[in-house]
């Protein structure tokens, strides 16, 4: 018996204070104590306590893993894996880290503590060998030093709330996210969570006072089958550089689950919302406007946001595949936003995805998850490898923060997570300069720079450093072409700069009042620089021996300049108050860093007339010049119209060479085609080239609009309108298309009549605005519509909502002098009431 007593006292004293597992290293040691049946964890840096003594333990249905707790041994083992990323702060990682699992009973239950130990943090998860029912609750806190400085942001479900500092004992006993980030004595400690997945549910930290951050589930009950491993509680450690560098989020997480990453390519997008909303992505003309710059620019993708699929009968009636088509024919790409709610269960997204990949689409925008909850992880689950066979690159916003996810579904290129620049508020340059140290730490995030156009906080060097301090696969930016072409340096800036990384330093900041970050690419270092407050001079060390090319981009007295230097020594940057710079920099071979970005030449295309107004099987004349402004030929050049099915073009000119300046013209007869189809339908003259002699095709075009509307018979006429939607558009109802009639909001149109009979309309909400609202819910416009004869009702349409199908009317209306069409909102004053009279017309004569 005293043999078995002398044991167990060895074996608990053996940890009360653990050695540490990486003894002799230079990087951050986790010291793991137990004691009355508790366990806690604290971690320290170069012999000085960062996280002190925290609870660790997790509560179940069936056992209280957080107290009673008895040792019983552990083990130990070393860590070494090479990884390869699609994007990030780096492309090829390896892992170096040292896996301790403490084992412990209580009663028949074990508890398995891991610690993971790395050169640039410490992690623990636990591990249920045994099935404990679901768990409550984990014990789980990070206890700071109550002197210590954090960077904190409110938690959100969508993570969407800006970062403000605080001292740590003093802060708001409140509910924060993930990542915290904490100076202790000049090492940092960065708190976040890493491989959560639907085995398990999110959690973010509560402030308990003094300095203690419990860890808080989503989900009061975590449903659990089986043995259990949580999500990595997860502490980056150092120096600020060893933070903003560290890929130990990454590192945690499971391997990639996509073999072949071949169609993963990340890069640049033109993202159009807060260049005019939904009103631009609803229009074909300025989306085809915005592939044209990106292909110019080199730019790959285009990103069509809310509000593309205007009418219920999507499928048939979008644009998109048109914009898919003239895209690829240009070397871009499109991604589309998707709504959660569409793609929210497995019948869903066998309904919907589907048809956008088999238009082209190429990325998806999926928005308003919302939430951390285990079943929405599981949904994660779900969605990540159906749309990685399908080949579609990810962007998820109104999400949770990336937890590893860049290196278990690489096809996954950013997510939001971030108070961001669609914000109107909140977004101070002391927030800008904090999030290369907190949010972006933990992966890609969406906060589309470049913005130029809008009123902002920072100046426009300030903001062109954003596309280098702000790590993402795809980098959204968020600006207007006429935006960049006043500034001709910021987008010879954007030209150049990649969006994956082979290296990234920290060159210097602090959180909330600067930063200076450096990536690099093959060769050539980016580097952004950004200050929070009064205007003060940057240093700008040289990457590494020997002569370097910097050329500088920074704000001016009159606007951006650009100041090229060749140097072996660190530059000074003098940066305007709330301002920045950004940098290209290389090795002196040429004159400049800058690379050809194969752009599409530049060319031009006009036509005349501009719109036609003809019905089913008339023809009309179009005309159309192409010339090439480039300063290269053109080969294999066709030029003719492209019209929709049905119709007909006479012949196609053609020349084998277009020399710079030089134009081909070409005239044609378009026959419209005899089908019911009416509306406006773009014409576009469309040339097909080859950039090199040898190269593949690429297409530029310009369009006649025409408006094409059904004849009647005799004794009837169309009602005067302006055979628009409210927005320019198509009238369409429930999916039907007019030529001719109304567009209107709520309101009355008078008109005169002689010895008519009878009035006839197709009537309904426009289907503009059903991008607008979820049609599941059956909300959006509702309105009613009201014929009026001489002050008399005639007739009063049942309540009209954007879910309901077009309702054809006809009214008496002889021996009417005066009709008044009359739409009313419905009685919920609602702003989506746009309204269609379609093919209004009346029966007149005798």
């Amino acid at each position: 018996m005293a043999v078995r007593v002398l044991a167990l006292v060895a074996l608990i004293a053996g940890l009360v204070v653990v050695p540490p597992a990486q003894a002799g290293s230079s990087g951050p040691q986790a010291v793991v104590s137990a004691s009355g049946g508790t366990v806690t964890l604290a971690v320290t840096f170069g012999g000085k306590t960062v996280v002190q003594p925290s609870p660790v333990g997790i509560m179940t249905e069936r056992a209280d893993l957080s107290s009673g707790l008895t040792p019983a041994g552990k083990s130990r083992r070393a860590i070494f894996e090479r990884y390869r990323t699609t994007s990030g702060k780096k492309l090829d990682r390896t892992v170096r880290a040292t896996e301790t699992t403490y084992r412990f009973t209580s009663g028949a239950d074990e508890l398995h503590l891991v610690v993971r130990e790395s050169a640039d943090g410490v992690a623990y998860r636990y591990e249920l060998p045994q099935d404990t029912g679901a768990v409550t609750g984990e014990a789980s806190a990070f206890v700071l030093p109550a002197d210590s400085t954090a960077w904190l942001a409110k938690f959100r479900r969508d993570y969407e709330n800006p970062f403000l500092r605080y001292t740590t004992g003093t802060a708001e006993q409140a509910e924060y996210m993930h990542p915290a980030l904490f100076e202790v004595g000049g090492t940092y400690a960065l708190i976040t969570e890493s491989d959560v997945d639907g085995r398990y549910s999110g959690g973010h930290l509560v402030h308990t006072g003094g300095g203690r951050f419990g860890l808080k589930l989503w989900d009061e009950k975590v449903a659990v089958a089986g043995a259990l491993k949580t999500p990595w509680r997860t502490m980056i450690v150092g120096s600020l550089a060893t933070v903003t560098e560290s890929t130990l989020v990454d590192d945690l997480a499971p391997a990639s689950r996509v073999r072949d990453t071949s169609w993963i390519k990340p890069g640049p997008a033109i993202w159009s919302w807060l260049a005019g909303g939904r009103t631009v992505q609803q229009d074909l003309a300025r989306q085809k406007e915005f592939v044209d710059y990106a292909a110019a620019r080199g730019w790959p993708y285009v990103v069509v946001d809310a509000g593309w699929y205007d009418d219920p009968n999507w499928r048939q009636t979008s644009f998109l595949p048109e914009l898919v088509s003239y895209a690829k024919a240009r070397r871009v790409g499109i991604h589309t936003w998707v709504r959660f709610s569409s793609v929210d269960t497995p019948e869903k997204r066998a309904d919907y995805l589907p048809w956008l990949r088999k238009w082209g689409v190429q990325g998806l925008k999926i928005d308003f998850m919302d939430s951390d909850g285990q079943e929405r992880y599981r949904w994660y689950d779900e969605i990540l490898p159906e749309t990685a066979r399908m080949h579609f690159l990810i962007n998820f916003h109104g999400a949770t923060l990336p937890h590893g996810i860049h290196r278990t579904w690489p096809h996954v290129m950013t997510t939001e997570a971030v108070h961001g620049a669609e914000k109107s508020s909140g977004v101070t340059t002391a927030h800008l300069t904090a999030l290369p140290f907190t949010r972006n730490v933990v992966g890609g995030m969406d906060f589309t720079p470049g913005g130029f156009h809008r009123t902002r906080a920072n100046t426009d060097a300030g903001e062109l450093a954003l596309s280098v301090l702000y790590e993402s696969g795809i980098q959204n930016l968020a600006g207007r072409p006429d935006a960049y072409d006043a500034r001709p340096l910021a987008r010879w800036f954007l030209e150049q700069t990649p969006t994956a990384w082979d290296e990234t330093r920290l060159l210097s900041g602090r959180p909330g009042e600067s930063a200076v970050m450096a990536r690099r690419s093959d060769d050539r270092w980016f580097v952004g620089g950004a200050i929070a407050g009064e205007a003060r001079v940057l240093d700008l060390p040289a990457p590494g021996e020997g002569r370097w090319l910097v050329e500088v981009v920074r704000d001016g007295a009159a606007g951006l300049v650009k100041e090229t230097h060749v140097t072996a020594e660190k530059l000074t940057i003098p940066v305007a108050k709330d301002g920045g710079f950004a940098a290209l920099v290389c090795h002196p071979v040429r004159d400049t860093c800058a690379r050809p970005t194969y752009g599409l030449p530049a060319t031009t295309v006009a036509v005349t007339p501009d719109q036609v107004s003809v019905q089913p099987g008339q023809a009309f004349e179009l005309s159309g010049t192409f010339t090439n402004t480039s300063a290269q030929p053109l080969y294999d050049v066709t030029f003719a119209p492209r019209v929709p099915s049905g119709w007909s073009a006479s012949a196609a000119v053609r020349a084998f060479r277009v020399a710079p300046g030089e134009s081909l013209a070409g005239r044609w007869t378009v026959t419209v085609g005899a089908g019911p189809v009416a509306g406006l339908t773009d014409v576009p003259a469309v040339a097909r080239f080859r950039p090199h002699r040898f190269g593949s095709g690429v297409e530029a075009e310009k369009a006649t609009r025409a408006h094409v509307w059904k004849p009647l018979p005799a004794g009837q006429s169309y009602v005067p309108g302006n055979d628009r939607s409210v927005e320019g558009r198509t009238l369409t109802t429930g999916g039907v298309r007019f030529g001719r009639g109304i567009g209107t909001t709520p309101g009355d149109k008078v008109v005169e009549l002689g010895a008519c009979t009878r009035f006839d309309a197709t009537v309904g909400v426009d289907d503009e605005v059903d991008g607008r609202v979820d049609r599941a819910a059956g909300v959006g416009g509702s309105v009613a519509f009201v014929v009026i004869g001489d002050g008399r009702v005639l007739y009063e349409s049942p309540l009209r909502r954007s879910v309901d199908p077009a309702l054809p009317i006809s009214v008496d209306v002889g021996g009417v002098r005066s009709l008044t069409l009359r739409v009313t909102d419905g009685g919920d004053g609602t702003s989506l009431d746009n309204a269609v009279w379609g093919d209004a017309r009346l029966t007149c004569g005798r």
